[in-house]
């Protein structure tokens, strides 16, 4: 109520949300921060639309509702091991054993789950402490001793890869129940068409009421705040853009719900990074270890927590794909998990300089590799050509970073 009262002055002072003069301002305020180098997502959006286009172009069924089901169900497990190479990076670190990590917890899910006849969710919750462990040894390995995180996760790229392959055994492929709940959580639970709809309508009114309280706040203390326009207008597309995304995926078998916890995790880590004293010592850390000292952080904890949460996010996702796939094998992790991870994660926009990135750089950045995975496959190209786009548009991104970067410094020191 108090931050309704704190928005009724502004609000008669522009005239309405909706005026010219309003939708002016939010405009030219965007032009300055583009100008001043401060993209944001903007270039994958582009990316991502003019890779639709092409591929739609090409061949018809790309767009279609039952393809883009497919392709949202397809982002879910990487996309969760993408979030934890963004809390890694923001940091300027790197974690190159993900994919080993995500692939000791299929392991531990099937072997607990199937031959040890366990509860699913205590072989869920054993899968999930083991990457949480494997992330508090590379903490401690990293804060005690001060070995670069390359070598600390080379090393147990390749150590956890052989634990993986041990703890399946012999056997070597570990099928799960495909009328268990696990399973039937990753393949075929999907929401009802109104549930979607009430979903986008309270995600659109969440963000509105986030923004706004925010706002008002910056407004009552004299500090320079978002537009109320710009707030409405973002609200109104994102909304729109909601409503139009479930209606068609709708056309199918609608919003799987897996997909949607992956969702749920980019909005909890979001909130996290941005609305908590962690999430702003994390991206101090980030733009200034030194300088963070100085203000009191405590450097080692943060860095702790962002590699226990990097292992404990690959290992949700391990889990996730074992799900999808109904089963874990050698091969689990293996292959490109860990190359598409990381590089959805620089591609969404992540800084490799460490200190910049958001969580929503995971879901574009997985959108893109995904997209261009299910395109060429489409196309009934080989993996090989994959392999090869996928290294172009992960250069052209970190090439954007690093022109965007340099293009900030010029802007800060002028």
């Amino acid at each position: 109520m108090n931050a309704g009262k704190d928005l009724a002055p502004q609000l008669e002072s522009e005239g309405g949300l909706f005026t010219a003069d309003g939708m002016r301002s939010a405009a030219e305020s965007l032009l300055n921060r583009i100008r001043g180098g401060d993209l944001g997502s903007l270039p994958v959006i582009i990316g991502l639309v003019v890779i639709w286009a092409i591929f739609q172009a090409l061949n018809p069924v790309f767009l279609s509702s039952t393809n883009l089901v497919n392709l949202t169900m397809q982002c879910a497990a990487i996309g969760t091991i993408a979030l934890g190479i963004v809390l890694v990076l923001l940091v300027g670190e790197i974690d190159l054993s993900v994919g080993s990590v995500s692939g000791l917890a299929a392991a531990i899910l099937a072997v607990s789950f199937v031959q040890l006849q366990w509860n699913p969710v205590l072989a869920i919750a054993a899968a999930i402490a083991a990457g949480a462990l494997v992330g508090l040894l590379y903490g401690f390995l990293y804060t005690r001793f001060g070995l670069p995180s390359f070598v600390i996760t080379l090393a147990g790229l390749l150590g956890f890869l052989g634990l993986q392959l041990w703890i399946l055994g012999d056997t070597g492929s570990i099928g799960l129940p495909f009328d268990s709940w696990i399973v039937q959580f990753a393949q075929q639970w999907y929401l009802p068409a109104w549930a979607s709809y009430l979903v986008a309508g309270a995600t659109a009114a969440a963000y509105a009421w986030i923004r706004l309280r925010r706002a008002a706040q910056r407004s009552a203390a004299n500090l320079v705040s978002q537009s109320y326009v710009e707030i409405g207008v973002r609200t109104g597309a994102l909304l729109a853009f909601l409503l139009v995304a479930a209606w068609y995926l709708n056309l199918s078998r609608g919003v799987g719900v897996m997909f949607l916890f992956f969702l749920v995790l980019v909005v909890i880590l979001d909130i996290a990074l941005t609305r908590t004293r962690w999430g702003r010592a994390v991206y101090a850390v980030g733009g200034s270890v030194d300088a963070s000292r100085r203000a009191g952080i405590r450097v080692d904890r943060i860095y702790i927590s962002v590699f226990m949460l990097c292992s404990t996010l690959a290992a949700v996702g391990g889990v996730l794909a074992a799900a999808r796939l109904a089963s874990a094998n050698q091969s689990s992790g293996t292959g490109d998990v860990n190359l598409n991870a990381i590089a959805a994660a620089v591609i969404g926009g992540a800084s490799l300089f460490g200190g910049r990135g958001t969580a929503f750089a995971a879901l574009l950045g997985i959108f893109v590799i995904q997209s261009i995975s299910s395109g060429l496959t489409l196309l009934n190209l080989d993996s090989s050509v994959i392999f090869m786009i996928t290294g172009i548009v992960l250069v052209l991104a970190v090439t954007v970073d690093s022109l965007s970067r340099r293009k900030r410094t010029a802007v800060g020191r002028a």
